[in-house]
C-alpha cells in the first residue's frame, strides 16, 4: 500500500509551482512537535503540535504556495489517491492469479513436528476467529507428510532388519535366549544412544538414524554371547563353575571386542572433518554411529554377560545347529585346500581385487542420492528484458499445463523478487511448487520421476524463448546454498568483460550439449537488460545555474516515483510519493519535455539539460570474491555426475578456448564432491595409520596388524560389485557404507587372528593352529557378517521415500559383508601361514646357528 500523489505537470506551469516547492509541502505539512510543557494550576500538561497526514482529505489540503492572496492545494495540481508500490514480483495458486504467500521458518534449535504442530493451530484459530470474511490462510507445503513419510520408511526398515538379524542369531546359536540377549543390545543401544544426544543438544536425522546397522551394532555382543555360549556348551575349563566360564570366555575376547569397537569408531573420523553443507548432513550421522557403538561396547562388557550367567545357566546342547554343521561340512575341507595351494587363492583374490578396482572406475560419482520430496521444484528462465504482464501471463500458463498432468495436485508461481528484497532476482524467473500424488497412485507408464519430468518437459517446450530447471524443494535450496546458482550444477565462467563473458558462456552452452544426461542448460545472462539513459550535460546545467542533483532529484521523482514521507495508521504506516501522471512519463519524447526549474525562475524542458537514449545493458552482474562471473546452469539425469562432467571437461577443453585470463570453475555438487574427495585423501590415509596403531597394540605385533589391515581391500570386492550391479553411483553414502564393511572386517580379523595366536602360545604347530582356530571362530564370523549384512538387506531393497539416502550405504555392506566372510576366513589364514612359514623359518635358522656357536 502506498499514498500516491501524480502531479500534472501543465497545472504546475499555471500555477507557476515547481516540483521542488510541491515535494518541500508535503514533506513540511506532515509532523508532530513536543512544546516541552506547561503548568497550569496545580497541574502539569504536556504541550503537543499535532500536525500528521490522517487521510487523503488531508494530502488533497496541503498548500503548496500562494498566488495573490489565493492558496494553490495539491488537489489543484494533481490526483490523490491510495495504491501501490511498483511490482516486484506475483504468486499465483492453481487457478488463481494473484494471492499473498507467507513462510514459516523453523528457529536454530527447535524441532520440526512440534513447531509444525503448534503453527497449524496457530492457523486454524486465525481462519476460525481473526481473518475477515473472504480471507483465508491455506497450507499449500508442510513438511510434516516428508517427515512423516521418511520416518514410516525408514522405521519399517530398522524393524525389518532387526527381526532378521535375530532370525540370523537363531539360526547360527539353536538358542532362543542367547539371541534375546544379543538381539536386546539394539533397542538399548538405541536408549543410549539418543539419552547421550539428548544430554549433548544433538539431533538425529534421516541419514543418521539409517545409516545405523543393527547388524554391526551387536557385532559386540553377539561376539560375547557367542563366546560365553561355546565355553557353556563345550564345558571349557573343567572344574569352572558356569560363573567363572562366564568371566574367562568374557576375558578371551574382551580385548579383540575392544580394539575392534575402537577401530570402527576411528574409521568414522573422515566423517567429522566434513565442513559446511557436507558437515551439516554427515556430522550428525557420525555422532549418532559413535554413540551406539559406545553403546552396544557397554551392553558387552555389562549386560550380556550378567544376562548369560542368568539366562544360560541350565544345560546347554553341545551340538551345532544344523546351519553351522552344514557350513563346517563345506569350510574344513575348502580351508585345508587353500592353505595346501596359498599362490593359487592369493592371485585369485589379488584378480578379484584387480577387477573390483577397473569396475569402481566405471561406477561413476555423485556428492549425495537425492531424497525423494515428493513434489518437483521448477524453475523457468524467461529472457531479462520481459515486462511484468507478460512474465505473469507466462506464469498462468506454466501453472495450467502443470495441471492438465494426472500426477498433480496442486502448483504455486512465484515471480519476479519477494518484497523483502530476499531474492533479488526479476520478472525474468519464474519457480513453480508442483506437488504430487504418491509414486503407487501414478500412472502405469511413468515408472519413475525421470519419466514424469521428460513427459511435462514435452509440453513445457513448446514455449519459445523460456528454459526449465527440474528440482525439488529442499534439493534446491541446499544446493543453491552451495553454489550460490538457481541450479542444481553450474560452471562459473570468471572474466572481466561482461560482453565477452556473454560471448563464451554461449559457446560453452553449445558445448555441453553434446554431453550425454546433462539437461536444464541455461546462461543467467549479463546482458541485454534494455536502459533509458538520461545523461546529465554539465555544461548546459552550468549556463541555468543548476547543478547535476537538481536535475537528478527532478528525474527521480518525476518518472520514478519518490517517497517523501510517512501516512500512519495506528501503529503502521505507508508510504506517500510523488511523480507525473503515467501520460507525461511514457515514452523518451514525454520525459524529454518534463521542466527543470531554475534558481531564477525559469523552466528548461529537460531533454535541454541532458541527452536521453535507450541502450542495452547489463541486467545482473554476479561476483564472487570480488570477480565477476557467468553461470551456465545444468543438471544430469539418467546417468552419474561425475563421469558426465569428466566428459564434459572433455568437450569444453576441445570445443571452446578461452581468452587469457579467464577460467572455468565447477560449482554445485560436483564441486563439493571433488572438495571432500581431496580432504579425505588425506583425512583417510591418517586414519588407517590410526588403525594401523589400534592393530599394533591389539596384537603387539606389526606383522599380525599389517596382516589385518592388508585383508579390508578384499573385503570390499563385494561392495564395489553390488553397486555396480544394481547401477549404483559411489557417494558419500556408499562410502560410509565401506567404512562398515571395513569395521566387521577388521572385527573378524582380529578375532581369527587372536584365536590362532592362543592355540600357538599353547604349543599347536602352525597349520594345526589355523584349522583349530578357524574352525572355532567360523560361526562367530558368520554371525557378524551375515548378520551386519542381512540387517541392512532391507535398507538395499527400499524404494519408498527416504530410502534413497540409505540405498548405497546398504548396497555396499550387503555386498561387502557376503564376500567379506569368505575372503577372511580364507584368504588371511593363507597370508598368515604364508607370513609366518617364512618367520619361523629363518628364526628357526638363527637359534640353531646360536645353539652351534654356544655348544662350540
Amino acid at each position: 500500500k502506498q499514498y500516491h500523489v501524480d502531479l500534472n505537470p501543465g497545472a504546475l506551469i499555471s500555477y507557476g509551482v515547481s516540483l521542488p516547492q510541491v515535494m518541500s509541502a508535503l514533506t513540511n505539512s506532515n509532523a508532530n512537535v513536543g512544546g516541552n510543557y506547561l503548568t497550569i494550576g496545580a497541574q502539569n500538561f504536556n504541550i503537543r503540535g499535532l500536525g500528521l497526514i490522517d487521510n487523503l482529505n488531508d494530502i488533497e489540503n496541503v498548500m503548496v504556495a500562494e498566488k495573490n492572496g489565493t492558496p494553490i492545494f495539491i488537489r489543484s495540481l494533481g490526483k490523490v489517491s491510495v495504491g501501490h508500490r511498483v511490482r516486484l514480483g506475483k504468486v499465483g495458486i492453481d487457478d488463481r492469479d494473484d494471492v499473498v504467500e507467507g513462510v514459516v521458518l523453523l528457529q536454530r534449535g527447535y524441532k520440526a513436528l512440534s513447531v509444525l504442530e503448534r503453527v497449524k493451530r496457530k492457523v486454524e484459530e486465525l481462519n476460525t476467529w481473526k481473518l475477515p470474511k473472504g480471507v483465508k490462510i491455506k497450507t499449500f507445503y508442510d513438511r510434516t507428510v516428508l517427515i512423516h513419510t521418511t520416518v514410516e520408511t525408514v522405521t519399517n526398515i530398522l524393524i525389518s532388519g532387526m527381526v532378521l538379524v535375530f532370525l540370523i542369531l537363531y539360526i547360527f546359536l539353536g538358542h532362543f535366549r542367547a539371541a534375546m540377549i544379543v538381539a536386546l543390545t539394539i533397542p538399548l543401544s538405541l536408549l543410549f544412544t539418543f539419552a547421550m544426544m539428548v544430554l549433548l543438544g544433538q539431533s538425529a536425522n534421516l541419514i543418521s538414524l539409517g545409516a545405523i546397522d543393527f547388524g554391526i551394532i551387536v557385532d559386540a555382543t553377539l561376539i560375547m554371547v557367542e563366546s560365553i555360549f561355546y565355553h557353556l556348551s563345550h564345558h571349557v575349563g573343567p572344574g569352572l563353575t558356569p560363573p567363572q566360564q562366564v568371566v574367562r570366555a568374557a576375558r578371551q575376547v574382551g580385548r579383540p571386542i575392544f580394539f575392534s569397537t575402537a577401530i570402527i569408531v576411528v574409521a568414522f573420523i573422515p566423517l567429522f572433518t566434513m565442513t559446511g553443507v557436507p558437515g551439516k548432513i554427515f556430522a550428525p550421522m557420525s555422532i549418532t554411529y559413535g554413540f551406539a557403538l559406545l553403546g552396544a561396547l557397554l551392553m558387552a562388557f555389562t549386560i550380556a554377560p550378567l544376562l548369560c550367567s542368568i539366562l544360560l545357566a541350565g544345560p546347554i546342547q553341545e551340538e551345532d545347529t544344523r546351519a553351522v554343521r552344514f557350513v563346517r561340512r563345506l569350510y574344513s575341507p575348502l580351508l585345508k585346500w587353500a592353505l595346501r595351494y596359498q599362490l593359487i587363492v592369493v592371485g585369485f583374490s589379488l584378480a578379484l581385487l584387480v577387477m573390483a578396482l577397473i569396475a569402481l572406475q566405471f561406477l561413476g560419482g555423485e556428492f549425495m542420492p537425492a531424497l525423494e520430496e515428493g513434489n518437483l521444484w521448477v524453475r523457468a528462465t524467461m529472457p531479462v528484458d520481459i515486462a511484468f504482464e507478460q512474465a505473469s501471463r507466462l506464469a498462468t500458463e506454466v501453472r495450467g499445463i502443470f495441471h492438465e498432468v494426472p500426477e498433480v495436485t496442486g502448483v504455486v508461481s512465484q515471480l519476479g523478487r519477494p518484497d523483502d528484497g530476499t531474492d533479488p532476482t526479476s520478472f525474468f524467473n519464474a519457480e513453480f511448487m508442483v506437488n504430487l500424488k504418491p509414486a503407487k497412485e501414478w500412472r502405469a507408464e511413468i515408472t519413475s520421476k525421470d519419466k514424469l519430468i521428460e513427459e511435462i518437459e514435452k509440453v513445457l517446450a513448446t514455449i519459445p524463448g523460456v528454459t526449465f530447471n527440474f528440482s525439488q524443494m529442499i534439493q534446491d535450496n541446499v544446493q543453491e546454498a552451495m553454489s550460490g546458482v538457481k541450479g542444481e550444477n553450474s560452471i562459473k565462467l570468471f572474466g572481466a568483460d561482461l560482453k565477452v563473458l556473454q560471448a563464451n558462456a554461449v559457446e560453452i552452452e553449445r558445448a555441453m550439449r553434446q554431453v550425454r544426461g546433462v539437461k536444464d542448460l541455461g546462461i543467467f545472462r549479463l546482458m541485454g537488460q534494455p536502459n533509458l539513459l538520461i545523461e546529465v550535460d554539465r555544461q548546459a546545467c552550468a549556463r541555468y545555474g543548476l547543478l547535476v542533483s537538481d536535475v537528478n532529484a527532478v528525474v527521480q521523482a518525476a518518472v520514478g516515483g519518490q517517497a517523501l514521507t510517512r501516512v500512519y495508521e495506528g501503529e503502521r504506516w505507508f508510504d506517500l510519493s510523488v511523480r507525473f501522471l503515467p501520460e507525461y512519463r511514457q515514452d523518451i519524447e514525454t520525459i524529454g519535455n518534463i521542466l527543470v526549474s531554475t534558481p531564477g525562475g525559469a523552466r528548461i524542458p529537460l531533454k535541454q539539460l541532458a541527452t536521453i537514449s535507450m541502450q542495452t545493458g547489463a541486467f545482473i552482474i554476479y561476483r564472487e570474491n570480488n570477480e565477476r562471473y557467468i553461470p551456465i546452469k545444468f543438471s544430469v539425469r539418467g546417468r552419474d555426475l561425475e563421469s558426465s562432467v569428466r566428459e564434459a571437461q572433455a568437450v569444453l577443453a576441445e570445443k571452446v578456448h578461452l581468452p587469457e585470463r579467464y577460467r572455468i570453475e565447477w560449482a554445485g555438487e560436483y564441486d563439493q564432491l571433488k572438495d571432500e574427495q581431496k580432504r579425505l585423501a588425506v583425512i583417510v590415509p591418517l586414519a588407517m595409520l590410526m588403525i594401523l596403531l589400534l592393530l599394533y597394540t591389539a596384537f603387539d605385533s606389526i606383522r599380525d596388524a599389517a596382516l589385518v589391515l592388508a585383508t579390508v581391500p578384499f573385503a570390499l570386492i563385494g561392495g564395489v560389485f553390488s553397486l555396480l550391479a544394481t547401477g549404483t553411483a559411489f557417494s558419500i553414502s556408499a562410502a560410509v557404507g565401506v567404512i562398515s564393511t571395513l569395521g566387521v572386517a577388521i572385527l573378524g580379523g582380529v578375532l581369527l587372528i587372536a584365536r590362532i595366536e592362543d592355540y600357538r602360545k599353547s604349543g599347536l604347530p602352525l597349520e594345526e593352529a589355523i584349522l583349530k582356530g578357524a574352525d572355532v571362530q567360523l560361526r562367530p564370523i558368520l554371525m557378524a557378517t551375515l548378520a551386519a549384512a542381512i540387517g541392512l538387506l532391507p535398507a538395499a531393497m527400499a524404494t519408498g521415500i527416504g530410502s534413497q539416502a540409505q540405498r548405497p550405504l546398504a548396497r555396499v555392506v550387503v555386498g561387502g559383508m557376503l564376500t567379506s566372510a569368505v575372503l577372511i576366513l580364507l584368504v588371511l589364514p593363507v597370508l598368515y601361514q604364508l607370513v609366518h612359514q617364512r618367520w619361523i623359518k629363518p628364526s628357526s635358522d638363527r637359534s640353531a646357528a646360536q645353539s652351534d656357536q654356544e655348544a662350540t
